[in-house]
């Protein structure tokens, strides 16, 4: 059976991969909008990249009021700065959520020129399909899929990660993980993606543990810049399934990051498809270094993985700060949500309302 194969139009890695990159933008258009928030500005990364469009002669004006993951109420207001300043080209610079605005403004424009440069390891949203906007009005984090806004071209530059928290280290690498195993063990899984997800996978295992204690670590951020966007290739074409669509309600309605919500739901989700899809498991195990059956394959990765989590010190609702009675007055609306957002289905076994609100419910045990 036939499968498709998408990805950025051009991808320029390695540090310096913004210092090299005014042609190319300046092919593209004659003034951007730049699409970032204000931890990124205040870092100094997006005078890199301005310095860049300076010296390339390409306009541009910077829209930094991406708070947190994006509503439709920011969107709308960058895509309103994108009008007035005559813009032709959008460049989203930051994490997930900068990216996932800077696609939103693409789409709302007409699909201009869209080039993505990720500053944390996770999202993988330079080179996918995806983007999540939560729409005010119902508190509902709404999936986008659309093959037109995956960029002209992306930026990865490692350094760029260097001064990321600890903690922001964790969610980020978190997501990028959940993104390479959803992959593999996807309904839509090809060849092609089995590929990029195992190798992220051990990437993720390897290295992310070393970032996490050693943030300029060249070796270390490198390798997981890698990983998320090998990811990132995975779920654009064999998108992602349970943990992801449960993970998306936690996000909208108690403001989680998407990384942590994804990295405290992955260990319940994924042993619940385990009888579904146990030789995928297994070959994710063997990928890790274990030998056995595939039972004893799959349940070394289940213990490398709550050994990851450990590590990583991945908090748990509770220690979030959440409360048990405003979650479950929630957890109606929450699985109903994610089944509708369909990546579930996704899932190799059967995924019900009632599964859901258990696996919910399964998260307040420990």
């Amino acid at each position: 059976m036939a499968y498709q194969i998408l990805m950025p139009g051009k991808t320029l890695f390695g540090i310096g991969a913004i210092e090299g990159a005014g042609s190319d933008i300046k092919a593209m258009g004659t003034k951007a909008l730049v699409v970032s928030g204000k931890v990124v500005e205040k870092s100094g990364i997006i005078a890199k990249l301005t310095t860049v469009l300076e010296e390339a002669e390409i306009g541009y004006t910077v829209f930094t009021d991406i708070k947190g993951e994006p509503d439709d109420r920011m969107t709308a207001a960058a895509k309103e700065r994108f009008d007035q300043e005559g813009c032709d080209l959008v460049i989203g610079i930051g994490g997930g959520s900068p990216l996932d605005a800077a696609k939103a403004v693409c789409a709302l424009s007409g699909y201009p020129p869209l080039v993505l440069i990720p500053t944390t390891a996770g999202s993988g949203s330079e080179a996918t399909k995806f983007y999540c906007v939560t729409q005010s009005a119902t508190d509902t984090k709404k999936l986008i899929t659309d093959e037109k806004i995956i960029p002209r071209l992306a930026l990865i530059d490692p350094s760029l990660a260097f001064t990321a928290p600890r903690s922001l280290t964790a969610a980020t690498g978190m997501d990028a993980l959940t993104h390479a195993v959803e992959a593999f063990t996807s309904r839509k899984a090809t060849p092609y993606t089995d590929l990029f997800a195992l190798s992220a996978i051990r990437r993720i295992f390897e290295y992310l543990p070393v970032a996490y204690e050693k943030g300029e670590d060249e070796k270390a951020r490198t390798e997981m810049a890698f990983a998320a966007y090998e990811a990132g290739i995975c779920i654009t074409n064999a998108s992602v399934t349970l943990v992801h669509g449960m993970s998306r309600p936690i996000g909208a309605l108690f403001h989680v990051p998407h990384g942590i919500s994804n990295a405290m739901l992955i260990l319940k989700c994924l042993s619940f498809a385990k009888d579904g899809c146990i030789e995928r498991f297994a070959e994710i195990g063997r990928a890790l270094g274990a030998a056995g059956s595939d039972a004893e394959c799959a349940d070394l990765f289940f213990i490398q993985l709550e050994d990851l989590c450990r590590t990583l010190e991945i908090p748990t609702l509770s220690s979030y700060g959440i409360s048990a009675e405003a979650f479950f007055e929630k957890a109606d609306k929450m699985a109903e949500d994610a089944l509708a957002s369909g990546s579930p289905a996704n899932t190799i076994k059967t995924v019900t309302k009632q599964d859901i609100l258990k696996i919910y419910a399964d998260l307040w045990t420990d």
